[in-house]
C-alpha cells in the first residue's frame, strides 16, 4: 500500500488534480462537464487525468466517445484505512 500511498498523494498533490477530485466526490462525471469547470485545454485535462487514473484513485469508463471519470471508492477506502491506522500518542502531534 506504500507505493499506491504515494502515487495517491502525487497526484492529489496538484490544486487542479484536487479540485478535480472534489468535483468527482458527487458523482461520475464525464471530461466535457470537467473541462467546463476550469480555464485550461483540452490537452491539459488529459495530462491530469492520466495522472489520477494511473495513480488509482480515478477510473476511466468510455461510453461512446465520452469518457466518464469516477473515483475509485474501493481504493479510496483502501488509503483511507491505511492513514487511519497511524498510531497517535503524546509523542506523536496529530490534531
Amino acid at each position: 500500500m506504500t507505493s499506491k500511498c504515494a502515487l495517491i498523494m502525487k497526484a492529489l498533490g496538484d490544486d487542479t488534480r484536487l479540485e478535480i477530485f472534489e468535483l468527482l466526490r458527487n458523482g461520475s462525471l464525464c471530461a466535457c462537464k470537467i473541462l467546463d469547470k476550469f480555464n485550461i485545454t483540452q490537452p491539459t485535462l488529459s495530462h491530469h487525468m492520466r495522472i489520477l487514473c494511473d495513480s488509482g484513485i480515478v477510473i476511466a469508463n468510455k461510453e461512446g466517445k465520452w469518457i466518464h471519470y469516477s473515483i475509485n471508492c474501493a481504493l479510496l477506502n483502501e488509503l483511507t484505512e491505511f492513514l487511519s491506522n497511524t498510531p497517535c500518542n503524546r509523542d506523536t502531534v496529530c490534531e
